[in-house]
This record gives C-alpha cells, structure tokens and sequence, in this order.
C-alpha cells in the first residue's frame, strides 16, 4: 500500500486516538499545517479507498479509525526503504548515521540492547 506524504501525517493525526471526526484531524493538524477540511476530508477519503482506515457514520458526521497499526506500517516501510536504499542490510544505515556523527549515545546503547537481546533469544 502506498503512502504519500500529506496521507502519513492525517494517518499519523489518526493514530494519535481514534475513532475522531475529519473536523478533530483538522486540530490535532493545525499545529503543524494550515489544511483546510476539505483536504484533509480528501486525503480521508483516499486512505479509505487504500483499505489504510474506515469510517462509521455518526448522526451528521463520520468517525475515522485506522485499519493498520502504526507498528505494523513502521516495519513495513522500514523494510521496503533497507530494501531499496541499503539492499536490505541494517548495517550500512547504521554505519551512514555514524559516519555523519547524527547517532546519540542514547541511540549507541539501544542498540547494544537490541543486538544483545537478539543474540539470547537466537543462540
């Protein structure tokens, strides 16, 4: 499923608490973007036409919820991005943040832990 850009921050509104309304999208927004309704009721609409959210209709207004899981869709892209990008290998990524100096000690021991804990539960 395919994602643009403008349709991952409704998505992203969405997935901050759902059902909402386009009208509650709009807010969450308007901190970031100066979209008007109709917009975001198009980009609404588009992602329900992708299968990526669904709607319930309450009285004079519908309600939004997300069809994927913010997770799910994180891994997803992550992949289809190493794959294109670094021929599916982690390494290379890791090593271009290095290298630019961008990765955080913080970052560093994460991912000691995730390398040790990988290695438990695979030996």
């Amino acid at each position: 499923m395919e994602i643009s850009k403008s349709e991952l921050k409704v998505l992203n509104a969405l997935w901050q608490s759902y059902p909402c309304s386009a009208s509650e999208i709009v807010d969450r927004l308007d901190n970031q973007l100066e979209w008007h309704e109709k917009t975001v009721k198009t980009l609404l609409g588009r992602l329900v036409k992708k299968q990526a959210i669904s709607f319930q209709k309450d009285g004079r207004r519908y309600l939004y919820s997300p069809l994927i899981e913010q997770k799910d869709f994180q891994q997803t892209e992550s992949k289809h991005f190493l794959d294109r990008i670094f021929g599916g290998r982690v390494s290379p990524l890791i090593a271009s943040f290095a290298n630019q100096e961008k990765l955080k000690q913080e970052d560093i021991d994460q991912l000691k832990k995730i390398i040790s804990d990988w290695e438990k539960d695979n030996d």
